[in-house]
């Protein structure tokens, strides 16, 4: 067990909260908005219950020892104290972060390691030279404790044994490290779900397709063979001459990067913003949003369980 202290309590602080203290370790929780800091325990102790109702957590786990287990402070000097790994979740702001990391070398003893869960910057050309040797990204994807990936990535000075020992660490809760060479913005799977996002507006502002033919084939096209096979196995079974062939033949041209797209542009005009709008690309009303993140949470723990049975088709 290690004293973990997450910075940020936000849509990803608070749920990173819950992950580490069900993976044993003991929390302290802050964040720099008191209501957010306040909002925390309940938004943990609702994941917690989904994950007990779908069988994902042991019958111990009460919201009693949830609050036990993670500790919401009012500053950060109590939160860091003491803590064997730093774990930083605020806003994706390169300004904010180098605040706080110039606030934090004044505090984190040099065994303390510090994770920023960053998913696009380059953070260390943010940080003081005091803390490059103990810092590196850990990255986690939405909601992380139903979500396994993460990705770890040191920096240029970055020591190799904190890198191991956050994978480890991460390993052991059950979850999947991919450990990078080096940074790139937004690792693999943000890369590539970038570029499918480039296509999908591509489509939907040329009035191609609906934003419900979008999904349906992408639900019964893609996602039916990926979380057997991946991207490159389903190549495999393909037959690599005819991915060669495909890609001499330029049968496809990738749209243009761009800044903005018309049919979103829309949407947020009209308010439109997702589900806590109860309005995004679909229409989620008569739904609350508490109840929205409950449905997807189960349905994710369903398609979870049904690929343990299956598990994937690999090769060496």
């Amino acid at each position: 067990m290690s004293e973990i202290a997450i910075l940020g309590a936000g849509l990803m602080g608070h749920a990173l909260a819950l992950v580490y203290a069900l993976g044993g370790h003991k929390v302290r929780l802050t964040d720099s908005h008191s209501e957010t800091l306040a909002r925390a325990p309940g938004l943990m102790a609702t994941a917690l219950s989904t994950l007990a109702e779908g069988g994902e957590v042991d019958k111990s786990w009460t919201a009693q020892r949830l609050a036990e287990a993670v500790l919401p402070c009012a500053n950060l000097a109590e939160t860091v104290d003491g803590a064997a790994l730093v774990v930083e979740a605020i806003v994706e702001e390169p300004d904010a972060k180098r605040r706080l990391y110039r606030e934090l070398a004044a505090l984190l003893p040099p065994h303390a390691i510090l994770a920023s869960n960053t998913s696009h910057l380059d953070v260390f050309p943010l940080l003081p030279d005091t803390l490059q040797r103990q810092s590196l990204i850990a990255h986690w994807y939405t909601p992380p404790y139903l979500v396994d990936l993460v990705d770890i990535v040191g920096g240029p000075r970055t020591d190799p044994a904190a890198i191991e020992t956050v994978r480890a660490m991460v390993a052991a809760m059950g979850k999947a490290p991919v450990v990078f060479k080096t940074f790139v913005p937004g690792y693999v799977a943000n890369r590539i779900q970038a570029a499918i996002s480039l296509e999908v507006y591509r489509l939907l502002d040329e009035g191609v397709v609906s934003a419900r033919e979008i999904d349906d084939s992408i639900i019964h096209g893609l996602a039916l063979r990926i979380p057997i096979l991946g991207h490159l196995a389903k190549a495999d079974f393909t037959g690599l001459p005819l991915i060669q062939r495909t890609m001499a033949n330029r049968s496809y041209e990738p749209p243009a990067p761009r800044e903005k797209s018309e049919t979103l542009e829309r949407l947020l005009a009209a308010g439109h913003t997702g589900v806590m709008a109860g309005h995004g690309f679909f229409d989620w009303g008569g739904r609350s949003p508490e109840e929205l993140f409950k449905d997807r949470d189960r349905r994710l723990i369903a398609l979870k369980q049904a690929m343990r049975k299956i598990g994937p088709l690999e090769g060496k």
